[in-house]
């Protein structure tokens, strides 16, 4: 089956990166090839390497992608960045991009468990090779520990009436599958809360997926390790879809920006720090109406971008 995927913030990451046609250029989360593609049609002389842990992207985009004779696809996880350049002889890059967050064909495909339209094997890895799955969590997670990562990752209001009602119902039989977790979720959430608003469910599965990922705590390092090999004047081009990543790409972004990072009560600078960062993108860009209007999965996207400065 063929499932739909539409690039966001296609054009303005594009323009971001601001490409040279013999550049070499990395696209952290290949996905659905979307801004690969784009990528490529710009790169006519340099290399363009995709990378993402999910074998079925990886086989999608290089057939998609397959009369690129300078596009090379790597399984791998994009906090990996060094490791994979090093792999392939590559000491500097010219631009890299990374679109955070689950890829529309992962959530169109109900037995990844990625949805909360599906009743479908509690799952949610993109690297199908890891052991932890949504399962583990919800099922193995003290009741403080659910609480936490739903109120943290999820900004979940009713996180630890959640928690309470997950480990009260996993007393009585152990918690498989999607469409039990969601029906758990409602009830743990009064009537009146679940008719407002998005689906009842969407800030715990967010929660739980990126748990299952550790989506948020390779971040801030691999942001730096992603600078560190970029050529003087090469871009970085982030596209997240909430506020926690957001949070972390600004704060880490603001860092490599500073020239001097001696404690302030501290005369004079001792330090010997030097700006690594330029930030391009003072506020983020976010998806034009035109855009949210045509693709719904679109609406929290923010795209900051950086450039390397020595």
């Amino acid at each position: 089956m063929d499932y739909k995927h539409t690039s966001v913030l296609l054009d303005e990451s594009i323009e971001g990166l601001n490409i040279k046609t013999d550049g070499i250029y990395v696209d952290a989360t290949l996905g659905g090839g979307g801004h690969t593609g784009e990528i490529l049609k710009h790169v006519t002389k340099g290399r363009v390497i995709g990378i993402d842990q999910d074998d079925y992207a990886i086989e999608r985009a290089t057939e998609k992608l397959k009369d690129y004779k300078n596009f090379t696809a790597v399984k791998n996880n994009f906090s990996n960045i060094a490791e994979v350049l090093d792999e392939l002889n590559i000491e500097k890059i010219d631009g890299i991009l990374f679109d955070l967050g689950v890829s529309s064909f992962q959530l169109d495909i109900p037995e990844r468990g990625f949805s909360y339209n599906n009743d479908m094997p509690l799952d949610m890895r993109m690297d199908k090779n890891q052991t932890t799955t949504a399962r583990h969590i919800v099922n193995g997670y003290e009741e403080h520990e659910l609480s936490r990562i739903l109120w943290e990752y999820g900004e979940e209001k009713w996180a630890a009436r959640i928690a309470k009602f997950i480990v009260q119902e996993r007393e009585h039989e152990f918690i498989e599958t999607t469409g039990q977790l969601v029906s758990i979720i409602k009830k743990a959430i009064p009537k009146q809360v679940r008719m407002e608003g998005s689906h009842p469910a969407k800030r715990t599965f967010q929660a739980i997926r990126i748990e299952v990922n550790r989506e948020l705590e390779i971040l801030e390092n691999t942001v730096k390790s992603a600078v560190d090999r970029l050529n003087e004047g090469g871009r970085i081009c982030f596209i997240t879809f909430h506020s926690l990543e957001d949070r972390i790409i600004k704060n880490t972004f603001t860092d490599l920006n500073k020239d001097c990072i001696c404690p302030p009560e501290f005369p004079a600078c001792i330090c010997d720090h030097r700006r690594k960062l330029k930030i391009i993108t003072r506020k983020p860009i976010i998806p034009s109406e035109e855009e949210v209007t045509e693709n719904h999965r679109a609406h929290s996207a923010k795209l900051r971008i950086g450039e390397r400065v020595y």
